[in-house]
């Protein structure tokens, strides 16, 4: 069947008449608690889009050192050490990273170390579901111990009321060393004569307790500072450092190690402040750059006359302004809840790591300023996970911050000796998964029209990586997971066209080779866009590098440097792999979908493997829809020449995969990409391949949806049908037949219209 192509406004099924209203208020249909079970890892605090500060609670299950949740919140665990003011959105590793200085309202006296309280059992408070209000850009939890905490905040500061009983003891703990994954160093100072209390931690160690790699990233790579004001005077301070209280005390400083159980737990230092007052303001600004940029954010973005009240209505305003990057009318309350929900996690990342002055920590660890033309710095890249979905759903709808973006990521790799590494968290290379996810997402930016950045330097960068041998892809340190090469073993893999098991000194040579072939892809074709032929045609070649890690039984499976197949061929086995299985990893060849056919033995025999691949089930053999690799393979029937089969499958996952509520995601959402995914499939339209910007199209689930990128014209789509309708009869662009199962990169660009007209 050929079918037509559109534009980006139509989604969800059934019969609309044309007068339906559009979605007017966005930001009310966001839950921030949908992930926050079933290890979505996300977490329900007040954070603003892209937003350096996110307050949010720690959580514990009565271990200090551990909070039974990758970013410091999981649904099931209702006891809370504090509210922490940095966090990573759906991270997979536990803990992930961030989980900044929490901030304990503690009812009662302080009378021993809360770093001593290794079990939690005294310095936390239960609390109940029902006493929790998680909205965008506002976070309100009333805690068992009788104490209530409000929180909001702009983009790198915050304002906060902690309210606590009648003829109680009130106080607030800065536990300033407790990170997720512990800190080099912490300090505090309280300040009462200006009612103040500063400080900072050393950190890092992002998946510092990987058994695979976790004592190679158990390192510090940044200082969070943080200056925090009054609006009642203090009664009472005191410090702690490891097990020794010190009333009356106003300086303390120590980590806690970056170790594991009781080598860490009643280690570490932090303060507190006591109130005679029932109800206390506080404002605080946050920086990586030092004291003096904290309290800069803090005057620049929190007036005197500022509430909480008012600092969350601007929140809710500026995502609702994001939110309206996409407008859908029709749908169910829990369509647009998961909708929206999605887009707002979608649009939590990259966040913001310069100063309002336009100061950033740099990889090597000293004080940048922005580059020429560049509006801000950003980073937490999780780029293995990003660049399959979350990428281009942020150069579509954020083309501005997509260019801030590409040069941050530029900026960070010159910093970096030339290295871009393929997981960034704020100013440090972590080195986790596999691949090279740079290249992909640059080469991704420019092909859908972001250009404000230094394509040209930066292509130049990623062109020299994929090309010249480096030292550093020879070393094993932190392998598998975080080995350091960004390139590994090129020699060896530009001589035998894959990346040898035996050798690699990477995360499984058959993922590596699969993974590099889409990147060089991409590279090429951005080459072939800047007008540089010869990068392009060397490069060419090397996207078929797939081929060569294709076993006879049409499987991808590692090889040794002989050419012999590594181990005991299984498609269920993980080995060669990264986080996947033969089975998942032989379809994760999108920029050459026929070519994949053909080694199969023909699109026909292709389309009866994935039918299976979808068979249901579960397991190693079938499809996992809760992590990356395989996420794009329900588009790969359109290419195939089964489109239904694609509209049909994504249909079937939208509607069984994901849902509202806690248990809302399938699985972690990675910065953004799992629900990124769920965005585009809601929209039907999903990215063929990095480097490209070309939509593969499914049944759009609204009826109609207008998407309105900043700074660019509006696509609608509309789709009609009756209620239950999902296969795709016709497509029409700019009201003429479109007979292809795909639209270019130029309806998102020029704006348009697609109305696709669906069937049961």
């Amino acid at each position: 069947m050929r079918f037509a192509a559109a534009s980006l406004t139509a989604l969800l099924v059934g019969v609309l008449p044309v007068h339906a209203d559009w979605v007017r208020d966005p930001a009310a249909h966001v839950d921030p608690l949908i992930g926050s079970a079933r290890d979505g890892n996300t977490f329900p605090g007040a954070t603003r889009p892209f937003g350096m500060i996110a307050w949010s609670p720690t959580s514990t299950r009565g271990d200090q050192t551990g909070t039974g949740a990758a970013n410091g919140y999981s649904y099931d665990v209702t006891r809370v050490r504090g509210f922490s003011l940095t966090h990573v959105n759906g991270a997979g590793c536990n803990p992930g990273a961030a989980g900044d200085v929490p901030i304990m309202p503690h009812v009662g006296d302080v009378t021993s170390s809360p770093t001593a309280d290794t079990k939690d059992a005294v310095y936390a408070s239960d609390f109940s579901h029902a006493d929790e209000i998680a909205t965008p850009g506002r976070y309100r939890l009333g805690l068992a111990s009788g104490a209530r905490v409000d929180l909001a905040v702009t983009d790198r500061a915050g304002i906060g009321e902690f309210g606590f009983p009648a003829g109680t003891p009130a106080n607030l703990l800065f536990r300033t060393s407790n990170s997720l994954n512990g800190s080099e160093d912490a300090d505090i100072t309280i300040d009462p004569a200006n009612r103040r209390v500063t400080g900072s931690v050393l950190t890092g160690a992002f998946c510092g307790r990987r058994a695979n790699g976790g004592v190679n990233n158990r390192k510090s790579y940044y200082r969070l500072h943080f200056v925090a004001e009054f609006d009642q005077p203090f009664a009472g301070t005191g410090t702690w450092v490891d097990s020794v209280l010190s009333p009356g005390s106003t300086h303390a400083s120590g980590g806690e190690g970056y170790a594991t159980g009781a080598d860490r737990a009643g280690r570490g230092s932090g303060g507190y402040v006591t109130f005679a007052a029932t109800r206390v303001g506080m404002r605080i600004g946050i920086s990586y750059v030092g004291l003096e940029g904290a309290s800069a954010n803090l005057r620049e973005e929190i007036r005197p006359h500022e509430t909480v009240s008012s600092v969350a209505s601007s929140a809710y305003r500026a995502w609702d302004s994001r939110l309206n990057r996409i407008r859908v009318a029709g749908g169910s309350g829990d369509r647009r809840t998961a909708f929206y929900t999605a887009l707002y996690h979608a649009l939590s990342q990259p966040n913001l790591m310069s100063d309002v002055d336009g100061r950033y920590l740099g990889m090597d660890r000293q004080v940048h300023r922005v580059s020429p033309g560049q509006g801000a710095q950003y980073s937490n890249f999780s780029g293995w996970d990003q660049y399959r979905a979350q990428i281009q759903l942020l150069a579509l709808l954020e083309p501005r911050v997509a260019g801030d973006f590409a040069q941050s990521l530029y900026n960070y790799a010159r910093q970096n000796d030339g290295v871009w590494d393929r997981w960034v968290h704020v100013n440090g290379a972590t080195h986790v998964m596999t691949g090279d996810p740079s290249a992909a997402t640059l080469a991704t930016f420019y092909a859908m029209g972001v250009r404000n950045f230094d394509a040209r330097g930066a292509f130049d960068s990623l062109y020299e990586q994929a090309t010249a041998p480096r030292p550093e892809g020879l070393q094993d340190a932190g392998c598998p997971g975080q080995c350091v090469g960004q390139r590994p073993n090129l020699a060896q893999y530009l001589s035998s066209r894959y990346s040898a098991q035996d050798v690699c000194h990477c995360w499984g040579g058959a993922a590596e080779t699969l993974e590099a072939s889409v990147a060089d892809h991409a590279l090429s074709q951005w080459a072939r866009n800047l007008g540089r032929v010869a990068e392009a045609d060397a490069l060419a070649p090397r996207a078929a590098y797939w081929r060569n890690v294709f076993n006879p039984a049409g499987y991808a499976q590692p090889r040794n440097l002989d050419g012999s197949w590594s181990g005991v061929f299984d498609p269920a086995s993980g080995h060669g792999f990264a986080q996947g299985t033969s089975a998942t990893y032989t379809w994760m060849v999108p920029h050459d979908v026929s070519g994949l056919a053909e080694v199969m033995g023909g699109p026909a025999i292709a389309v009866g493997r994935l039918d299976e691949f979808f068979g249901g089930g579960g397991g190693p053999l079938r499809y996992d829809p809760t992590n990356e690799p395989g996420i794009h393979a329900p588009w790969l029937y359109n290419e195939l020449g089964q489109p239904r089969r694609t509209q049909e499958t994504v249909r079937r996952l939208v509607d069984t995969v994901y849902g509202v509520g806690p248990r809302g995601l399938p699985g972690n959402d990675d910065l953004g990409t799992m629900s990124s995914w769920y965005v585009f499939a809601v929209l039907g339209l999903y990215p063929r391949s990095p480097g490209s910007a070309d939509l593969l199209l499914s049944s759009p689930v609204f009826p109609r949806v207008q998407i309105r990128p900043e700074g660019r014209p509006a696509t609608l789509i509309t789709a009609s049908g009756p209620a239950g309708a999902v296969h795709i009869d016709s497509v029409r662009r700019d009201g003429r037949p479109h007979h292809d199962w795909k639209v270019d990169g130029n309806l998102l660009r020029d704006g348009g219209t697609l109305h696709f007209t669906l069937s049961p």
